[in-house]
This record gives C-alpha cells, structure tokens and sequence, in this order.
C-alpha cells in the first residue's frame, strides 16, 4: 500500500475531510455518462415514433393499425414507452457494460459480441412492442398475445420484417460512441462545427502528469508487460481525470496531458482530480501487485494561461494546443523531480484556489530551463 502524508499536526480525520471538501459532491463523469445513457434511449424512442409514423403515411403499416376501434394515439404511447424503457437498458449496458469488459478484447471479438448483442436486443425490442400491443391495446390475454407472436416469427417472418429498424439504430448508436470514445470530450463536435478552422486564444488550466520513476520499472518488467503496465495506468489515471471534467488532450508514452477552461472552479477540479487519480489506482493496487509486482506513483504539474487552439491535419484531423503555457506546465512536471514533490503547481493556479495555508508549500523562485526568468512554484500536499 502507497501511503500519502501530509505535513503538520492535523489528525486523519481534519485532512480527510478537507480533502473531501476539494472533490465533487456529483461526479461529472457519471452525469456525463448519464446524459448518454437518456440521449440513446431518446434518440431510439424519436427515430421509432418517425419510422413508425412514415409507415403509416406510406400505408405499409399491417391493418391493426387501422382498425377504427383501436385508440392510435394510446397505441403509439404504449409502443414507445416500451422501446424507451428497453433503450435505457441498452444503453447502460453499452456505456457502462461494455466499454469496461471489452477494453481488452481485440477489434473483432469486439464487433462481434456487439452484433450478437444487437441481433437479441432487436428480439427482445421486436417480442416486447408486438406483445404490448396484443396485450394492453388489442385486448388479447397473455397467453394468445404470446401464440400469436410464435405463429407470426415462424410463419410470417416477423423478425426478419422488423430487423432493418433496430439495426439501422443500432448501428449509428454504436458509431456515435466509438467517435465520442475516439476523441476527447467536445473534440468531434468543434471538428464537425469548424470551430477552430482558424486559431483561437482561450485561457485554459494545463495538466502533465505521469509515472514515476518509469525507467527502472521499464527496465524491471520488459517491453511487453511494461507497456502492459502503462496501459493500465493511464486507463485508471483517465477516469479519475474525467471524473473531475478533465479533456484529455493527448497520451505520450507514460505521460497525460489534460486541460480544463480557466476558472476558480476548474482549478478546484484540477486539484480534485491528483486526488481521484490516487483513489482509483489505490483500489486497483492489489491488481498492479499481482500482475507486476510494481505499484505505481505519479507526479503532475500545473499551470495556467493562454494557449493557441486550432485544427490540423488531413487524414487524422484534431485540435491542437501551443504556446508558452504548454512548454510551462511540462517544465512544472520535470520540476518535481528535482524538488523533490508530487504536485507543483506555479502561482498563477495557486491564485485561482481556495485553500489551506497547510495544503500549498512555497518552493520559492525556480529556474526553468527555457525560461528566461524565475518562476514560482508551490508544492501541493494534498
């Protein structure tokens, strides 16, 4: 176990709870997803009432939908209530499911699971709507609503009929989330708007963090199970990151680049990620032990100030940050290092937080290689 003082007389409990008052009540990450989750079921339940509603305008609906004693509108309730209810379902089994036990499965086992997952839930989407129907509008019991479903699979290929519908939303549902997992937050969006087609300012909250002292791990483990090593630390770091509104901007070996928008609240978030990264690898320790025998540690700097963002490239378009504030919090981060700290975050950040005399350590006038003057930097003991 990895253990974290803190410098002075405060008892366990006056530091838990401070470093509880840093972090989020509600975690960002969870709304996030959340909001994905209902914007799938939403946007299924939509597509349906559209479909549905062009059949009918086009008259390839079957007769019962024309029968002059049924309620169309009670009809059409009752079907989209069920396809929303179904959707949430799915939609947390892809958002939450999914992304967390197919992350190590190769692209085609990937594709694969998926497709049988979606050809059952187009069953179970197809069985669900039909039995409602004869069931609640068609006044039929449940025991002749489910003969006639059996007769109609077998006889009238009513599977068949109904497939093209959920696969075509499936399919785009699946698009969106690989596009939404491919890019960081909000990256796809502004490419899709042309947002940053000409470069912008924007004053931004920069974060480096990354291994400590990763060269004699690399040289303990080897090439494969180091990288293996790696690829376990930074999916455990990125949730704790994204769990506080971290962007992140980019992966370079062993080292994570995020970014908030420059605000007091923001600058809490960057504090309050460092301390849910450290949470979420403390509860995977066993697992870094087992598999490595190695636990992992990470330091991080962070500045603030204003970066140049705009597009770039052809085939594999993104956005991309420049500027002195980029070369500053790097520097920061190779500053721990030789001063011995885990967090060091310059005066700029410090400004923009709230906290306690005893949480900061001023590490006074520091030089900065490439900088031309000194720079100060304070140690965070969180």
């Amino acid at each position: 176990m990895i253990f974290y003082p803190l410098p002075g007389k405060r008892t366990n409990a006056s530091m838990l709870k401070a470093n509880r008052s840093i972090l989020p009540r509600v975690s960002p990450i969870k709304r996030h997803q959340r909001k994905v989750i209902f914007g799938i079921a939403l946007s299924w339940t939509l597509l349906d009432l559209i479909f549905f509603l062009w059949q009918k305008l086009i008259g390839v609906l079957p007769e019962k939908y024309y029968s002059p004693d049924i309620n169309f509108t009670k009809e059409v309730l009752v079907r989209e209530i069920s396809v929303f209810i179904i959707s949430l379902f799915m939609g947390y089994f892809l958002v939450f499911i999914l992304r967390n036990y197919l992350r190590n499965t190769s692209l085609w086992l990937h594709l694969f699971i998926k497709t049988i997952l979606l050809v059952l839930v187009a069953f179970i989407m197809t069985f669900i709507v039909y039995i409602t129907y004869e069931w609640l509008i068609a006044g039929r019991t449940m025991e002749a609503a489910l003969q006639k479903f059996q007769y109609n699979l077998q006889h009238k290929r009513l599977l068949l009929q109904k497939m093209p519908e959920w696969v075509i939303l499936f399919f785009f549902t699946l698009l969106a989330i690989e596009v939404n997992e491919k890019y960081s937050r909000g990256v796809f969006v502004n490419i899709m708007l042309g947002r940053y087609l000409q470069p912008r300012d924007e004053r931004r909250i920069i974060m480096f963090l990354d291994l400590k002292d990763s060269t004699p791990i690399a040289q303990k483990l080897g090439h494969k199970e180091y990288f293996k090593f790696i690829r376990d630390f930074i999916f455990y770091i990125s949730s704790g990151l994204m769990e506080n509104d971290g962007r992140i901007y980019q992966y370079v070996g062993d080292e994570i680049v995020v970014w908030w928008p420059e605000s007091k609240a923001n600058a809490r978030k960057a504090v309050a990620a460092l301390l849910t990264a450290r949470k979420e690898l403390h509860r995977h320790l066993h697992q870094f032990k087992r598999k490595y025998d190695t636990l992992p540690e990470y330091k991080a700097g962070i500045h603030t100030g204003t970066v140049t963002v705009g597009q770039v490239g052809i085939e594999k378009k993104d956005l991309v940050m420049s500027g002195d504030t980029i070369n500053t919090a790097a520097r920061i981060r190779s500053a721990c290092t030789e001063l011995n700290q885990k967090y060091i975050a310059s005066k700029d950040v410090i400004e923009l937080l709230d906290l306690k005399e005893w949480q900061t350590e001023a590490l006074g006038p520091i030089e900065l290689k490439g900088k031309n003057q000194d720079m100060e930097l304070f140690g965070l003991k969180i």
